[in-house]
């Protein structure tokens, strides 16, 4: 009995794969994934990064099961596990793939495997790193964000505000959130005037991410506050550094 590391069907944990090319060669090589509900291959349509872990093995006589837990993290935050059974039924013959939507399944599939009943299997606990897909930064809150993104750019008083591909990208956002930013502060050299940088990051409906800079200042005639709105950080502490320059 042994487990095997060096199954050739696995990448190793550097494999430059990404999640949607990971799960077609999944589900290209799982005898059974017609089988799988619509419902599930939906939510994997949206996967942004994927873990995979061996759960068990059995290795007997030529025989060999492995079971292995597949989970993907998906754009809305959540996470969706499947169970791969990998098998053969005849001593050297070619493994094959099955994959099951829940363990109960899992070892019901497991059961009818023609293994001797006296071997132990090898169970390892289940541990899950999922490493930070890099689009996915912080928490979303799905909070009328299509609005949102509206409302901010309408009221930018900047003439090169973001333009209608933009506002057409941020029509589809689903969540996003709003953190102020720091570093390279701006300069004012007269009491009252000040500046304000936010970040809108927002989670687009193809799992993208797009984000906006506010930049909010008082350097008006009569000190009013004035929100102006770029696409990228650097053009929104550039324009602080105009505004800035603007009272010496």
């Amino acid at each position: 009995m042994s487990v095997p590391y060096d199954t050739p069907a696995y990448e190793p944990p550097d494999s430059p794969e990404t999640p949607e090319e990971h799960l077609a060669r999944f589900l290209g090589r799982a005898l059974n994934s017609f089988e799988l509900p619509d419902e599930t291959i939906s939510r994997l349509d949206c996967a942004l990064a994927h873990d995979g872990s061996l759960h068990s093995a059995h290795h007997s006589a030529g025989l060999h099961r492995e079971t292995y837990r597949h989970t993907w993290l998906l754009a809305d935050g959540s996470a969706l596990t499947l169970w791969e059974l990998v098998h053969n039924t005849a001593p050297g013959s070619e493994p094959q793939h099955e994959v099951y939507v829940d363990e109960e399944e899992l070892r019901t599939a497991t059961a009818r495997l023609p293994l001797p009943p006296d071997t132990q299997d090898f169970e390892l606990p289940v541990t899950i790193r999922l490493s930070p897909p890099p689009a996915l930064r912080q928490v979303y809150v799905p909070d009328r964000s299509a609005d949102h993104a509206r409302r901010l750019l309408r009221r930018a008083e900047n003439t090169d505000r973001p333009g209608v591909e933009t506002a057409e990208l941020l029509a589809t956002a689903r969540a996003h959130r709003i953190t102020q930013a720091f570093g390279r502060p701006s300069r004012t050299g007269r009491p009252g005037l000040s500046f304000s940088l936010y970040e809108h990051a927002f989670l687009l409906g193809d799992g993208g991410e797009l984000s906006l800079w506010e930049v909010e200042h008082t350097v008006t005639p009569d000190g009013r506050h004035m929100c102006e709105v770029y696409g990228s950080e650097d053009a929104a502490r550039d324009a602080m550094e105009r505004r800035a320059a603007q009272v010496f």
